[in-house]
């Protein structure tokens, strides 16, 4: 990710980038924005030798992270910035950040941003799964099973890359599993062949809810789910490697969904446990929701950090809530979850199941994703 400490505001950055396969306005409001500061700055100095296409850039320390993501930079100072309207710069800052950042197939980016595209984009919505040859033959050769292929970060990277080589798609999605979140709170989660989830532990009652410790959500994601968090750079290195520069999703079930299965539900028996639970402890249920909601922030918000393009919400197991229920419980955790994100990141598009949404169409402003899957 591009570091944001500016600090010494005479700093200028000349970039340059290769053609790229792109549509995107990015590089035209920078270039605006940018020629305006430049012209700003020289007639101001009385400077205009080797000054070429020079964004306002506090500190040297982001060439680093602008070359990795293809640009060239060379530091440069300039003798004045006075008089040059601040609201451009950070146009021209935000524009380049963007631009750097984004892949050389940026085609679901650009639709998700609302602009014109060429085409329709299409991506796996799931990742590699058991139709893939190659993927059973992974893992017969690693002798790993599903869940701990999800331990190393160079077993998810090869696990996503897969469906890449196979089909020209538009995105890659990280592989990983919605249950890695309760198993940050101590619940054992196993996955017998045919017989779905199963969650061995289930919560019991209200006190087993006060018992889960999210006090820091923040330290918590990087202390019991860095083995995720670590295969996100593996995962845009090997994109970049094999020459499939396309974004990449990461994702989160939602907090219903996470305290179905927490609760014991499962969709081959239990499945109105959720529903129970609402009716026998309501304020459990709050809380349990909201607990979830804050480990989800931290946890996606930290998957963009490490390299995600886009969000994924997935509320797998939305047809096993009622509405009542829905937009008594659900919904204001959701928004709390899309307000904190765009706050953030407000840069990164959000996307959400509609398949699993039966209420989707009655979405209030706050909670309003810019991709339907």
């Amino acid at each position: 990710p591009v570091p944001d400490p500016y600090q010494q505001p005479n700093d200028t950055m000349i970039l340059t980038r290769p053609r790229r396969r792109s549509g995107s306005l990015a590089p035209v409001v920078a270039a605006a924005a940018l020629a305006c500061a430049v012209v700003m700055v020289v007639a101001r100095s009385g400077r205009s030798e080797g000054l070429q296409a020079s964004a306002m850039m506090r500190s040297p320390s982001v060439s680093t992270s602008f070359a990795a993501s293809g640009l060239s930079v060379a530091p440069r100072r300039a003798s004045s910035s006075a008089g040059c309207p601040s609201s451009y710069i950070q146009t021209a800052r935000k524009a380049l950040a963007t631009y750097a950042q984004s892949p050389a197939n940026d085609l679901l980016l650009r639709a998700a941003r609302g602009e014109k595209t060429e085409r329709t984009p299409v991506w796996l919505f799931r990742q590699a799964g058991r139709h893939l040859p190659e993927y059973n033959q992974y893992k017969k050769d690693t002798g790993k099973n599903f869940l701990q292929l999800l331990d190393d970060p160079k077993d998810v990277a090869e696990v996503t890359m897969q469906p890449l080589r196979r089909y020209d798609v538009d995105a890659a999605i990280l592989f990983s599993d919605i249950l890695v979140v309760p198993e940050a709170l101590d619940i054992q989660v196993e996955m017998p062949g045919g017989k779905g989830i199963m969650v061995t532990n289930p919560l019991q009652g209200p006190a087993d809810v006060e018992k889960l410790d999210t006090s820091n959500p923040a330290q918590l994601v990087k202390d019991r789910l860095p083995h995720v968090l670590a295969a996100l750079p593996e995962i845009k290195a090997s994109l970049k490697k094999e020459n499939r520069d396309v974004p990449l999703i990461g994702f989160s079930a939602a907090p219903f969904t996470l305290m179905f299965y927490m609760v014991g539900g499962n969709t081959r028996y239990n499945e109105t446990m959720g529903e129970q639970w609402f009716e026998k402890h309501p304020e459990a249920c709050d809380l349990l929701l909201s607990k979830l909601s804050d480990v989800i922030v931290e946890y996606m918000s930290q998957q963009v950090e490490q390299g995600a393009d886009l969000l994924q919400v997935f509320e797998a197991m939305g047809s096993y809530i009622s509405e009542p229920n829905f937009n008594k419980f659900e919904m204001k955790h959701l928004k709390n979850i899309a307000t904190k994100l765009k706050e953030r990141h407000p840069d990164v598009p959000l996307m959400v199941s509609d398949d699993f949404y039966p209420f989707s169409p009655k979405f209030p402003p706050e909670f309003r994703p810019q991709v339907f899957t």
